[in-house]
């Protein structure tokens, strides 16, 4: 499925809760964390900022990059490692598959994508179980927190529906 340019304005705008840069430490964050929250990382800057607060996601989805630039990926211990080719400005019938089946996995489980990872965000937020709450960064502003709803889900799907 491919972003078409008539979406794109569209996904700028958070799904959820938009922290500003400046706000989003650990104390603000685990605000919206519960004991049993299921934390879900789309990006290779908030993962790595999650594992550095000792919040380790119980999936995470990088790419090797932020903002274009190669980087090192987080190191992370005892994690169940998956790749997937996912490129930019798609969502691959394989990457969605790939998400669901890492919600089957203990975890931490890590999705390496070879591509893009940013559009993911959709099918983790339709897939992910109740209890789960994603982040992922908005570029140039801070981090976006969304707490996973019947409401979230049916946005998300709903967004999906519009790429072809």
């Amino acid at each position: 499925m491919k972003l078409p340019d008539s979406l794109r304005d569209q996904l700028k705008i958070p799904l959820g809760t938009l922290l500003l840069e400046t706000q989003a430490d650990k104390k603000n964050i685990q605000k919206y964390l519960q004991k049993n929250s299921y934390i879900i990382t789309v990006g290779d800057r908030t993962t790595k900022k999650m594992i550095e607060f000792g919040l380790i996601p119980s999936l995470q989805i990088i790419d090797g990059q932020e903002k274009r630039e190669k980087k090192e990926p987080p190191k992370l211990a005892n994690a169940i490692e998956l790749t997937v080719k996912n490129p930019a400005a798609e969502i691959t019938s394989q990457s969605i598959d790939m998400i669901e089946n890492a919600f089957t996995m203990q975890p931490p489980v890590r999705l390496f994508v070879d591509g893009e990872e940013d559009l993911l965000v959709l099918p983790v937020c339709i897939h992910a179980p109740e209890n789960a709450i994603v982040l992922y960064g908005q570029p140039n502003e801070g981090l976006v927190i969304v707490k996973i709803t019947p409401e979230i889900r049916n946005k998300a799907q709903s967004l999906l529906d519009l790429m072809k």
